[in-house]
């Protein structure tokens, strides 16, 4: 039994960043800025006139493409209430781009889609990363070939095309990232049943999960792991450490960042709390359960 718990037994590392976070600073490193949303709006009504078109058409040539039929499961035939579902998912996501959305929850939004793409949805369809990254490839392709079918300028064309490039990019990378999380969730050896209390019910949308990790992995992996999943609920369990890290052969100090739980907060493993029992470095093991309450339960 470990009586004397530090704060630090009680830290967690090595975190995605949060999608909104990440949204933010990678439009701020491809530099979309004024003039790209500028030259990007020109080109807006052009390809919303034919937005319902390349909706339709993406899943024509989905469907019509073996390696892709396979994965949607159309080998035999397409399933029709299936078709309208992905074609309402792609609608919105057209629409919101060519609106320029730029804001966090749209992220939010983008890093869901991932997840889902790793088989996550409600019909658990996987698709590989290569196959996301190409239909991007494909939607820029039907972009640049409806401007110029319009009688667009070259001028024109080129300065939109720069900034759908740019935003189209920073978008896929935070689909990427959720992917990631999703699979991360799926990869070891013992499973382990998260049960949730409280508020977080209602953020998370549902009272347990479950996920592996390695043997031998620790409560600080399961965690880390669950809130890289569900990011959100970061916020409401979590506050932010920035600690100093002095490495022996850096000439200067740097400086990391790590998670607490708020106060109040509660893990429990298996109905001990591991804040009296080797905090987050406790070994798991499988069928194990980690339970989380909020202050007050």
């Amino acid at each position: 039994m470990v009586t004397n718990i530090t704060a630090e037994v009680l830290e967690l590392h090595n975190f995605m960043p949060e999608p909104g976070e990440e949204w933010q600073r990678m439009l701020g490193f491809v530099a979309l800025g004024r003039e790209d949303k500028l030259a990007m709006s020109c080109s807006a009504e052009t390809l919303l006139q034919r937005a319902h078109e390349l909706v339709v058409n993406t899943y024509d040539y989905l469907r019509s493409v073996p390696e892709t039929a396979a994965i949607l499961g159309w080998e035999e035939g397409v399933d029709e209430a299936h078709l309208e579902e992905r074609r309402r998912f792609f609608t919105i996501w057209l629409t919101r781009t060519l609106g320029l959305d730029t804001g966090d929850e749209f992220a939010e939004y983008l890093f869901r889609a991932g997840k889902l793409h790793a088989g996550h949805g409600p019909r658990q369809i996987h698709t590989p990363p290569a196959y996301v990254t190409a239909s991007i490839g494909l939607v820029l392709a039907s972009f640049a070939t409806y401007m110029s079918e319009a009688g667009l300028s070259a001028a024109v064309i080129a300065g939109a095309m720069a900034g759908w490039n740019k935003y189209l990019m920073v978008q896929l990378h935070l689909m990427l990232l959720g992917y990631q999380a999703a699979m991360d969730m799926e990869q070891g050896s013992q499973r382990l049943q998260i049960t949730l209390f409280g508020r977080l019910r209602e953020i998370v949308g549902h009272r347990e999960l479950s996920l592996v990790v390695e043997e031998g992995g620790e409560i600080s992996e399961v965690l880390r792991k669950f809130f890289n999943y569900h990011p959100q609920v970061r916020s409401e369990a979590l506050e932010r450490v920035w600690q100093s890290d002095d490495e022996r052969d850096s000439l200067w100090m740097e400086v990391v960042l790590a998670y607490r739980p708020r106060p109040g907060w509660r893990v429990l493993l298996n109905g001990r709390n591991v804040a009296y029992d080797w905090g987050f470095g406790k070994i798991v093991s499988d069928g194990d359960t980690i339970s989380i309450f909020p202050p007050g339960r």
